[in-house]
């Protein structure tokens, strides 16, 4: 019989772990590639303790357990995770490290799982514990997945070929850059853990995991142009061995690790970002010389080519079609009363899906009613489902995955014919001012997110409120709709050095917000492209931002008083814009109904 409860479930990981010889146990959101989302049979800890985050970690002590995440998920793991089992603990405020330094008895013996974790951490783990005489010890099979019953297996899906049409360069290309890194650092080969670093370096996609068109595998890439793939033999059909050609050898993805152990003296870089510590220990115990480097496909990556910028384009003007009509739909079955969280998020994905070509959405749609709308990462079900209710707030944050491009869009909405309070538009109206802000600034190149961020946020720090997340995430084309290294967002630990500045070509949000726990949440998404700007008696060189998401936002929440001439410019720009590419793919009452949003202020 399985095992229903969390409770149970929590108390057989104990038992397996006495019999492991274990006094405790750490289990991530992760999976052997450090990746944002992760498939169905990495889910540990929503399996373990009903958490449906997509960050945090747990820690199992034969007492006591804690679940650790930050402050975009403080009332969801409230909402999901049973606090008679598991202590919340807020992150940065502190870490699984430190909690444990402090909990964990004298001499204790915590488990880990080194395909799971980075170097880093376990250092940092191992750091904390080693005051108490406790240590660190890494498992040889997880202890989880022995009382998971029914734990999925991983994806067996095909791996698919990336049209260069869509990648504007061949993998070939690719492949002489990482190439030429390698022999200018003399090194002989670099590891490529990183999904989305194979799916960009290789041209291929996959299905493997929800929202991320990617395939399990590893790529080993070598200084003369060559490469390994590493991946399960049922993955690799005659369409991708032709597509791949003889530069790159295929292997199965179980001569990964027997393969790193056979580089003995070889010079190997290695990204502790995106490489578990299973893979420097395999490294180091085959005597391979090990280089800490950045992946080498990360950079290259987040600068999109002319192709990939157009193909965003056309991508985000199907995708704002599809936005319209479902915004249009809103205003019409909204005031109903008959509207759920969960039917507005299918009725969008319905639309997407007729809008052509959409082969995912690019993460759960956030459809968040009134108070669930404060949950910044909310993610709804059959528990939580809500109403939209006439004179509410409704947020939506959603995207789709094209093979031409990544979308991701937030679009507050006021439910109901009446007028929204006079808090709910002072808000809005910050929020957007913040927006607008961000997306009309011009900066100098080698500016990094972290100078930029403040601009978004002006409004709301002269009310003395803020916002708990990022201000703006890089965008993959056809990948992840989190990439780095670009990000707009406070200096992490107070610290701006070693950030990533922004490159021409890159494609990141900006978004803004304000979430007022238990009443309602604002957010207010673009997807944004850094390009070079011409400005008039300019020394040096100059970027700013082109706004690439094209779908109305709801006038009704502005207070147009507190705009000034050119912040309604922008506006009026901005809806112009979203006039001339969308309205040609509609007709009806929809195009009557957006003439009408796109109408000046």
């Amino acid at each position: 019989m399985l095992m229903q409860t969390h409770e149970a479930r929590l108390d057989a990981l104990r038992k397996e772990m006495a019999r492991k010889g274990l006094d405790g146990f750490v289990i991530p959101i992760s999976d052997e590639h450090m990746s944002e989302y992760v498939g169905a049979y990495a889910q540990r800890l929503a399996w373990l303790t009903g958490f449906g985050g997509s960050a945090g970690t747990a820690v199992v002590l034969t007492e006591k357990a804690a679940i650790f995440v930050d402050g975009r998920y403080t009332l969801q793991v409230r909402d999901q995770v049973d606090g008679n089992l598991w202590e919340y603990q807020s992150v940065p405020e502190t870490s699984p490290a430190k909690w444990l330094g402090e909990n964990a008895g004298e001499g204790a013996v915590i488990g880990y799982d080194a395909w799971l974790h980075s170097k880093g951490w376990a250092q940092g783990v191992q750091s904390a514990l080693k005051a108490k005489g406790a240590k660190l010890k890494a498992v040889e099979a997880n202890p989880v997945d022995a009382v998971w019953e029914d734990r999925p297996e991983p994806s067996a899906a095909p791996a698919l070929v990336h049209e260069d049409s869509f990648a504007g360069r061949s993998s070939a290309e690719k492949r002489a850059e990482i190439a030429e890194w390698l022999k200018r650092d003399k090194l002989d080969a670099a590891v490529i853990a990183a999904l989305d670093s194979i799916a960009w370096l290789l041209n291929i996609r996959g299905s493997d995991i929800d929202h991320t068109p990617v395939a399990l595998s590893y790529v080993l890439a070598h200084a003369d142009g060559t490469a390994e793939l590493f991946i399960a033999p049922e993955k690799a059909t005659p369409e991708l061995t032709a597509h791949l050609g003889n530069a790159v050898k295929l292997r199965d993805a179980a001569d990964f690790v027997p393969e790193l152990q056979a580089l003995k003296g070889k010079r190997v870089a290695a990204d502790p970002a995106n490489c578990v510590a299973g893979i420097f220990t395999a490294l180091e115990a085959g005597g391979a010389e090990v280089v800490e480097a950045q992946d080498p496909c990360v950079l290259p990556k987040a600068v999109k080519n002319a192709v990939e910028l157009d193909g965003h384009r056309a991508a985000q003007a199907r995708d704002g079609a599809a936005v319209t009509r479902f915004l249009h739909w809103l205003s019409i079955e909204g005031p109903k009363g008959t509207v759920t969280e969960m039917s507005a998020a299918e009725k969008l994905h319905q639309l997407r899906r007729e809008a052509g070509d959409l082969r995912d959405l690019s993460f759960d749609t956030i459809s968040g009613s009134g108070p669930n709308g404060a949950i910044v990462h909310y993610r709804v079900s059959e528990e939580t489902n809500r109403t939209l209710e006439p004179g509410s707030v409704y947020l939506c944050d959603s995207g789709g995955q094209y093979p031409d491009g990544t979308t991701d869009i937030t679009r507050t909405v006021w439910i109901g014919l009446g007028e929204p309070g006079e808090e709910v538009k002072d808000r809005f109206t910050r929020v957007l001012r913040g927006h607008i802000a961000l997306a009309m600034q011009t900066f100098p190149a080698g500016t990094i997110g972290s100078q930029l961020d403040t601009i978004a946020r002006q409004f709301l720090w002269e009310a003395g409120i803020d916002y708990a997340h990022g201000t703006g995430h890089g965008v993959g084309s056809f990948l992840a709709v989190h990439e780095g290294p670009q990000r707009i967002a406070k200096p992490r630990g107070g610290q701006t050095g070693g950030e990533q500045e922004l490159l021409a070509g890159m494609i990141l949000s900006n978004e803004p917000g304000y979430y007022k726990t238990g009443e309602y949440g604002i957010r207010v998404e673009n997807l944004v492209a850094v390009q070079a700007q011409e400005i008039g008696g300019m020394e040096g060189e100059w970027l700013g931002f082109e706004t690439l998401t094209l779908a109305p936002i709801d006038r009704r929440l502005i207070d147009v008083e507190a705009l000034t001439e050119r912040e309604k410019s922008w506006w009026d720009s901005y809806n112009a814009r979203v006039w001339n590419v969308v309205s040609p793919q509609l007709e009806g009452e929809v195009k009557a109904w957006l003439e009408a949003q796109c109408a000046p202020l």
